[in-house]
């Protein structure tokens, strides 16, 4: 891949570079710039503060990266996994933030779907986007909230108008350069009534250097349907942080699937907010890491009206030397009576040098809810081992079929076919015989 043209590090020089290089709306600029404010002024993650006690930022050199100013060639990327023989209704895709490809069936335009990349529609269609852009994820939260509202670029929007239904998946995926970024925006909007199913997936190179840091925004409106699947498979050397919120209206339904394969070291905060009577949330996730991977993913299921469901289930497996934290919140507002909540994360540990931090957690203001949380974490006994090789299977056979088997629960509850194959097929290529 050839390298993209940047100013080193993330200076106020290099944003106004790169603010000269952008060709859109003055109210997106005015966003970007107070963006900026927020960066310049907000101090460094630690591990003194608890949320990020786990996660070391050390290993990170952000002036070894700077923003993308000029994209200088077309590349291809690594294979992507979840389009794989499926048929598209549309696809997206871009490498360092700079759109590569898109297409969208006509029959959907006709309908008045739009899907594209983020930078280019917002010029086409501001007026429509402008009440949703940055309006879930706080760009105040973090220095990497505040540096990707500065500083995104490319990404995908899909909004899917009232009533329409978009029968076809439709795909995107992001790849980054060898030292190259990333900061893609995702935004998704259904109006009352529509449906969509939306598979993303970020696609790396070995252990190329690399910096992603995303946003995600999905708004869900009244009895509209969606389905989201975001399998983050970047390379090795990734340094990965992403902020991501969905927002669930009155009867909407939203399955949101997470697949957490690649990245040196990430850090992602995952909200989902139930604003409407009888909306409903599933979320599934699915980690396998190996080496010395570290992944810390933050969740949150924030009821905010009454009879919402949410329901969310992580399951984890760890190799060699890796390390997993999961900090999940069932938060129950006062007003959100009736409320059923669930979360669960469960550990398989292939390795003794590999370590999980699980930590569920509860804030209730209501006084007549369901909820329930708990997490586990054992060992691949033994016994299995002989006992599947005794049937002729290998040791690494034997292996792949018990991961497998303690997958399936998250499978049975994915809804997309290829989905299933796609993340049980990445998971099948890390596998290394227990030891």
């Amino acid at each position: 891949m050839t390298e993209l043209a940047t100013h080193s590090g993330f200076t106020s020089e290099s944003f106004s570079a790169f603010l000269e290089t952008r060709n859109e709306p003055s109210w997106v600029s005015d966003l970007r710039k107070k963006a900026w404010e927020s960066y310049e002024s907000l101090e460094m993650p630690h591990r003194r503060l608890e949320e990020w006690r786990r996660t070391d930022l050390r290993p990170l050199r952000l002036n070894r990266y700077g923003f993308a100013l000029e994209k200088t060639a077309e590349v291809q990327p690594e294979e992507a996994l979840l389009s794989l023989g499926v048929e598209l209704g549309g696809q997206v895709g871009s490498v360092d933030s700079f759109p590569q490809s898109s297409f969208l069936e006509e029959k959907y335009q006709e309908q008045g779907v739009l899907f594209g990349s983020l930078s280019e529609i917002l010029n086409t269609h501001g007026d429509l986007l402008k009440p949703y852009f940055l309006q879930l994820v706080n760009t105040d939260y973090d220095k990497f909230s505040a540096l990707h509202a500065a500083g995104w670029s490319g990404g995908a929007v899909l909004y899917v108008p009232k009533g329409v239904k978009v029968d076809l998946p439709l795909h995107m995926w992001s790849a980054i350069s060898a030292g190259g970024v990333d900061f893609s925006h995702t935004l998704v909007i259904l109006e009352s009534g529509a449906e969509a199913t939306l598979m993303a997936e970020t696609l790396g190179r070995g252990n190329d250097p690399g910096l992603h840091c995303g946003g995600v925004e999905l708004f869900v409106g009244e009895k509209a349907k969606l389905r989201y699947v975001n399998l983050q498979n970047w390379g090795m050397g990734t340094f990965h942080f992403a902020h991501q919120k969905a927002r669930v209206e009155k009867k909407a339904q939203l399955q949101w699937t997470i697949g957490a394969l690649g990245a040196r070291l990430a850090k992602v905060n995952q909200h989902v907010e139930l604003t409407g009577e009888e909306s409903q949330a599933q979320v599934n996730g699915v980690m396998f890491t190996e080496d010395k991977q570290h992944l810390a993913y933050h969740t949150l299921q924030h009821h905010r009206a009454e009879n919402a469901i949410s329901d969310l289930l992580y399951k984890s497996a760890l190799q060699d030397k890796s390390h997993l934290v999961w900090r999940g919140m069932i938060k129950v507002d006062s007003v959100a009576q009736k409320t059923n909540g669930y979360q669960r994360n469960d550990n398989l540990m292939l390795s003794n040098h590999a370590r999980t931090d699980s930590i569920p957690g509860l804030e209730i203001e209501a006084d007549d809810v369901i909820c329930t949380h708990g997490a586990t974490t054992g060992k691949v006994e033994e016994e299995q081992i002989v006992y599947a090789q005794s049937r002729g299977l290998t040791k690494k056979e034997a292996t792949r079929m018990i991961v497998a088997g303690f997958f399936q629960q998250i499978f049975d509850r994915i809804t997309i076919e290829s989905v299933k194959e796609a993340l049980a097929e990445a998971i099948g290529r890390r596998i290394r015989e227990y030891v």
